[in-house]
């Protein structure tokens, strides 16, 4: 995911390999890491896949196509989701508008098809489009003290206050945007875009001036993200309707037909979708597509699970059946052969400096 291991290794990094890619899997001992960024601040390379969408018809292109309603203002972005006809979810993404373009984060492995799949369905509008993922580098930044540590590098610009708005400026000379996040951590969170080439310098800038500053590999991302209640694509949110996720910020229930839509507002209609996404808390770490069990009937599954370094304590996000949930049912995990006792409890797990904007509603 990461665009340069090279920058990652002069800070200890070890890397794993996910989906056919290199990470950083940590910087030695995530446990601490993850505990420096609640208490501080902490800085994770982004392996975000880029779509760049250009011309005048660039924003009616990607909203007819997105369950958000992208903004028509230079400097502000939304949190939305390409869904197939059955209204599965295909990708999440993030989508900016930079003025003359838009600018769509997504997870790294659904840039590539996406731009297939836009230019495709180009026919006479005004739009172009291409992957452009090897042009940029993105920084997140994370935890209570995030925006001094921002606040000190950014020249030429204010930090931005409001979720997904975003300002331009430079840091170690390089031109840079900054983004406002939805707090996926449950810490104030910003991004940090710029050239791949200058990549280098904004990562060591980011991490050795201005406030101490810890760097982050993905095994602190999971444990960080897992506390906040924050659904993944990989894990939580691929394959599954929106509703039964919870992603209630990336739908705009007013805006005109996308694909998928029909079967959104009929889940919607229905009053609650038949599985929702919960916390847990119990005794031992399960295996992500755990089975869990009310009484003997099997009612979900676990996406994942981890020790929590805040808690000291076992957690798990898992899909269950929403009726199962109206009696405050005694459930178990199936962890290692043996039925391990689980409570529901309430998302986040972590209070944090922020609150996840993909924290799961079903209000």
């Amino acid at each position: 995911m990461q665009r340069d291991g090279e920058r990652h290794a002069g800070y200890g990094a070890e890397f794993e390999t996910r989906g056919g890619r290199t990470i950083v899997a940590h910087y030695g001992r995530p446990e601490r890491t993850h505990l420096a960024v609640r208490n501080g601040v902490g800085v994770i390379e982004m392996g975000y896949g880029v779509v760049v969408v250009e011309g005048d018809d660039a924003v009616d292109f990607v909203d007819n196509a997105v369950s958000n309603r992208v903004p028509a203002a230079d400097g502000e972005g939304c949190y939305a989701l390409l869904l197939d006809p059955q209204g599965g979810i295909e990708t999440d993404l993030y989508v900016y508008d930079a003025g003359e373009r838009l600018l769509c984060f997504t997870p790294p492995a659904r840039a590539a098809p996406l731009a297939e799949d836009w230019a495709e369905k180009v026919f006479i509008q005004d739009v172009e489009v291409r992957d452009a993922s090897a042009e940029f580098a993105v920084f997140g930044v994370h935890g209570p003290t995030s925006t001094e540590t921002v606040a000190t590098l950014l020249a030429g610009a204010s930090v931005p206050e409001d979720p997904l708005t975003f300002v331009r400026g430079s840091i170690a000379e390089a031109g840079v945007t900054v983004v406002s996040t939805d707090d996926p951590t449950g810490e104030t969170g910003y991004e940090v875009i710029c050239r791949a080439d200058d990549a280098d310098d904004v990562w060591d800038s980011l991490l050795t001036r201005g406030t101490p500053t810890t760097p982050v590999g993905y095994r602190t991302w999971d444990t960080l993200t897992l506390e906040a209640g924050t659904p993944l694509f990989d894990t939580e949110l691929v394959g599954r309707i929106p509703n039964v996720a919870g992603v209630r910020n990336g739908l705009d229930f007013e805006k005109g037909c996308y694909v998928g839509q029909e079967v959104v507002s009929r889940v919607e209609n229905r009053g609650r979708p038949s599985k929702r996404l919960v916390g847990l808390e119990l005794d031992a770490v399960p295996e992500p597509d755990a089975a869990v069990f009310a009484d003997d009937s099997h009612i979900g599954d676990v996406t994942r699970g981890a020790e929590s370094p805040s808690l000291g304590r076992p957690i798990a996000l898992a899909y269950v059946e929403s009726a199962e949930l109206d009696d405050d049912p005694e459930l178990a995990v199936r962890v290692d052969g043996d039925e391990v006792d689980a409570t529901v409890t309430s998302l986040p797990f972590v209070e944090g400096s922020g609150r996840s904007g993909r924290l799961p509603r079903y209000d």
